[in-house]
């Protein structure tokens, strides 16, 4: 009955998945979650929470529990299986071609990536145990805001600690402290977090922004989306797409804020201003709550992928009214 299931739910489209799995497992499916084509989740209880997703060509079949919170994403052609189960915090990630295995339980915290082809093992054997070779069976923890990147392999019995980052290609074994930084085989600490980790003003980050807008302009805009034009100037863009004159502009935390547009242009607020109050309508991405609404606007939905994608910066959607 469970391989039945399985291969339902695997061939079934995307608006049927989460049906499946309320019917036969009682899962609980939050909001906007998503599975895709050609994939399918299986475990003793699942929780897909609000706007997570599951990539095309994705397989999930444990034994335990499987819980996705809110804005957690597991990219395409990536294989979870084991006897245990398999959670991710809130806005987490795990990248293509990745392999967990999870006869243990395996644990990534809030805002923590595992980049494309890691991987996480829970068993370590092979060779006979009656012949006196080793057999390892632990389990696998990531604390919150950790940035495992491409390639990591995550031993039987590793704990990495919050606010680290694991070099690509790393091999990881045993108690990574919180705040490290690591590489190479075998992993060890070379540097704190700390010595690598700016201070943020709120004049840094009205800079950061301007950064990111003129590499919207450049490689959203321009490469993406194919716009011809773009006419950049301090702490705005303007361009015609799809036939509307449309503009970015940048609220800063102080300064002079760029002169808003004619009636005939449709805006986009990037904002960095505690408690600013947006024009009636106006579409806006809050830097100081991270929290926008999430629109159909492609425009919006543009610039709020490009700055998740490239920089990190991820926007929870804010409360209605």
């Amino acid at each position: 009955m469970r391989t039945l299931l399985f291969g339902l739910i695997f061939v079934s489209p995307p608006f049927l998945k989460a049906w499946l799995l309320r019917w036969f497992l009682g899962a609980e499916i939050g909001p906007r979650a998503e599975i895709g084509w050609f994939s399918a989740v299986l475990g003793r209880r699942v929780r897909l929470g609000a706007h997570s997703v599951v990539r095309p060509f994705t397989l999930i079949n444990v034994s335990g529990d499987v819980t996705l919170d809110a804005y957690a994403e597991i990219s395409s052609f990536t294989l979870v299986y084991g006897a245990a189960g398999l959670s991710l915090g809130q806005g987490s990630y795990i990248g293509p071609q990745s392999l967990l295995n999870t006869e243990e339980d395996v644990r990534i915290g809030a805002g923590s990536a595992l980049g494309a082809r890691s991987l996480v093992y829970t068993h370590g054997s092979f060779l006979p145990s009656t012949e006196g070779y080793w057999v390892k069976l632990a389990g696998v923890t990531v604390g919150d805001k950790v940035w495992c990147a491409a390639g990591v392999f995550l031993h039987p019995g590793t704990e990495i600690g919050a606010n680290s980052f694991v070099n690509s290609c790393a091999v990881v074994s045993g108690v990574i402290p919180p705040g490290s930084v690591v590489e190479g085989n075998p992993a060890k600490v070379v540097a704190p977090m700390a010595r690598l980790q700016r201070r943020m003003t709120p004049r840094h980050v009205d800079q950061a922004l301007e950064h990111i807008l003129r590499e919207f302009a450049e490689i959203g805009l321009r490469r993406e989306l194919g716009v011809a034009e773009v006419r950049e100037a301090p702490r705005q863009l303007t361009f015609q797409w799809r036939g509307q004159a449309r503009a970015v502009l940048l609220i800063p935390s102080a300064g002079e804020p760029p002169v808003p547009p004619a009636h005939t242009v449709r805006p986009l607020y990037l904002v960095n201003l505690p408690a600013w109050t947006p024009p009636p309508g106006a579409l806006v991405l809050d830097v100081t709550t991270l929290q926008t609404g999430y629109l159909a606007d492609p425009l919006h939905t543009a610039l709020r992928l490009f700055m998740l994608r490239y920089y990190g910066i991820r926007f929870l959607e804010a409360a209605p009214g």
